[in-house]
């Protein structure tokens, strides 16, 4: 019962994609401040390689960076690939990596529309398909490998503005979530789905100029998430604390999408 046993991830080896900034970012320094080894992944390969560096000599912990494309199968086949060439198993593999599109809807583009679809829900499937062995060979009934898909209080709400692709994608995330999770939890892989409210990070700064303030001001906390909210979540899931919650999608939202009727007046 204590702490250091319930939320334990020492020497586990974790994969989180787009973990070069934002919420991934948080969740691989979280993984790294106590004592994962981590492989973090973006397209941009000098920006990765840097924080790479930056989080591994913040945290003195190994974290390595992958740099790939993983809209496409070829992208995600190599990505795989590298991975199963340094480990014979991992413990956790972190679905992150996303994409985010705005257009009116009488001018939405298939580019916009695939784009975002490719990326965030069709590369979680197959990432998820193609690590399930190495996944496999960590995983016990005492301690069961975890795959953890980033959704999005936009999947759950109706979102503001015209992202038509990204509230669908990311309602079919939190859907996938319970497929996966009801077939891999025979196998000890236990699936989850986190989703976000306001957090900073390039996918919303980019829509309000990276200014939270008005975020923060209409949220029913007072305030924009932290990486501490972000890592203290996927710890719990990751951990002996969290073996025994499955094929959930937690909101950390700061009470966006529970109490939005109470927020009105």
């Amino acid at each position: 019962m204590k702490i250091d046993n319930l939320f334990n991830i020492q020497d586990k080896v974790a994969i989180v994609t787009g973990g070069s900034r934002g919420i991934g970012e948080m969740i691989a320094a979280g993984f790294l401040a106590n004592g994962a080894k981590v492989y973090i992944s973006a397209r941009k390969a000098p920006a990765l390689v840097d924080k790479a560096k930056e989080l591994s000599d913040k945290y003195n912990q190994e974290c390595i960076p992958i740099s790939c494309d993983l809209s496409s199968m070829n992208g995600i086949e190599e990505f795989t690939n590298e991975i199963q060439n340094k480990e014979k198993g991992i413990d956790f593999l972190i679905n992150n990596a996303g994409a985010a599109w705005g257009e009116p809807l009488e001018s939405f583009s298939e580019g916009g529309w695939d784009k975002v679809m490719d990326l965030n829900v069709k590369s979680l499937f197959f990432l998820t398909q193609k690590f399930k062995n190495l996944l496999l060979n960590n995983a016990s009934v005492e301690d069961p490998s975890r795959v953890i898909n980033i959704g999005s209080i936009d999947g759950l709400n109706v979102p503001s503005m015209e992202t038509y692709s990204y509230g669908a994608s990311k309602a079919a995330v939190h859907h996938l979530t319970r497929v996966l999770a009801a077939k891999l939890v025979k196998e000890n892989i236990l699936v989850n789905a986190i989703a976000p409210g306001p957090y900073p990070s390039a996918m919303l700064g980019s829509a309000v100029n990276h200014d939270y303030s008005e975020i923060a001001k209409r949220n029913p906390r007072k305030r924009v998430g932290t990486p501490e909210d972000m890592a203290g979540l996927a710890i719990f899931l990751c951990s002996r604390a969290g073996a025994y919650t499955v094929g959930e999608t937690i909101t950390s939202d700061g009470g966006i999408v529970k109490t939005a009727s109470h927020n009105l007046s």
